[in-house]
């Protein structure tokens, strides 16, 4: 296989993982490798990153700025469609990988490549969301999972591959977890947190205070929506993606949005991780809130019963699926007058919903009054009643 690969596009981050992959593919393939790096907001030092892949063997380094695209297209398709996986998971990690992979793919066309490869391990649902997107962009691509292949099993022989073949590694402690940013949130699981009963150290933390070291006053702002997309935090409009990392400083700064669970990985097993997502757990709730007068109750819940289907979808890679897509159009369909503006109270790690106002809300104050109203005769309720009783009646007549 080695000998038909003449140029390879690598998911390239910087890191211990991906620089001995670089190395190993020029070892193992004897061919050019690009290294593409995407920017989702991650914080890193790109001209660091791109000089150490140099360093380590790529023939090019391609680095893309995707944050708007991440956020708009991707992000905030998710909000519209209020995606969660399991109750708690706002699928931050799951949902930057086909964007990586679709951009990768276009180096490869670009570039005249015909092989990918990611770092992503092969117990992991990364490698899934990975390769699913490949196959759906390119069905001819061929795929490289170095983690399934070569022989290199643990982090120590990582450490020893990079040291022979020259390839810089930290001298600082090795944290005892790994961690995974971008602009929407930051992930942390292995190592100290594979124990489920141990509580997370708060040094670990990175974009969020704890609620107990928070402002002792409640926080209050406003966001306002169009067709189910955050357009302004108090006033100011932004961006999709200064919007996010606005939210993400306010909602940080209040202790917002940290969640640990145990997820099920679609690989089937499961998995400890801790989140912090400041910034789209306000826009979530936000959301919710704008939705809850301004859509009609049937669609809403229709919309609700596809929330576990779309989250999965997510999870598990299928983003660029023909399911996906019927989806996303039903979802496109149910925010179209999801419009207004929704007051938040923030205080020590609550998101608490105070206000809502839209001008195409379905709630009339006048109609929900338990006073007299021109639209809702209280004795029709007792037939509504008696008709809704009747199976239940009939089924106990029947057993009797």
């Amino acid at each position: 296989m080695a000998s038909r690969i003449n140029k390879i596009v690598l998911a390239y981050s910087g890191g211990l993982d991906t620089s001995v992959i670089l190395k190993w593919l020029v070892n193992e393939y004897g061919c050019e490798v690009i290294a593409f790096v995407a920017d989702l907001g991650q914080g890193d030092d790109l001209e660091k990153v791109e000089t150490k892949a140099l360093g380590t063997g790529a023939s090019k380094v391609c680095i893309e700025d995707v944050r708007e695209e991440f956020v708009r297209d991707f992000i905030f398709k998710a909000l519209k469609a209020n995606a969660i996986y399991e109750g708690g998971y706002l699928l931050g990690t799951s949902i930057a990988r086909p964007l990586i992979a679709k951009k990768q793919m276009e180096v490869v066309e670009k570039e005249g490549a015909d092989a990918v490869s990611h770092g992503a391990t092969g117990k992991g649902n990364d490698q899934v969301r990975f390769e699913l997107t490949y196959m759906a962009l390119n069905p001819d691509i061929t795929i490289i999972s170095p983690w399934r292949q070569w022989n290199l099993r643990s982090r120590k022989d990582l450490i020893r591959y990079a040291q022979e073949n020259g390839i810089p590694v930290p001298v600082t402690a090795e944290k005892p977890y790994s961690c995974d940013q971008n602009l929407f949130h930051t992930s942390f699981e292995a190592g100290i947190l594979e124990d489920p009963w141990l509580e997370p150290r708060e040094d670990m933390f990175l974009v969020t205070v704890s609620p107990e070291q928070a402002p002792d006053r409640p926080l209050y702002i406003e966001i306002d929506f169009e067709n189910g997309i955050p357009i302004r935090i108090d006033g100011e409009v932004y961006s999709p993606a200064n919007l996010l990392a606005a939210a993400n400083k306010i909602g940080g700064e209040n202790g917002i949005g940290r969640v640990d669970m145990v997820e099920n990985r679609y690989v089937g097993l499961k998995s400890r991780g801790v989140y912090e997502t400041p910034g789209g757990t306000i826009l979530h709730i936000a959301h919710r809130a704008i939705e809850s007068i301004t859509m009609d109750r049937e669609v809403m819940h229709l919309r609700d019963s596809l929330i576990p289907k779309i989250s999965e979808l997510i999870y598990y890679g299928y983003w660029f699926s023909p399911e996906m897509e019927v989806i996303e159009k039903t979802i496109d369909e149910t925010q179209k007058d999801v419009t207004g503006t929704v007051r938040l109270k923030l205080y020590k790690g609550n998101c608490i919903v105070v206000g809502r106002k839209s001008e195409k809300s379905l709630y009339s104050g006048e109609f929900a009054t338990f006073d007299e109203d021109t639209v809702y005769d209280q004795k029709d309720a007792g037939g509504f009643i008696r008709l809704n009783a009747l199976r239940l009646k009939i089924r106990k007549m029947m057993g009797r």
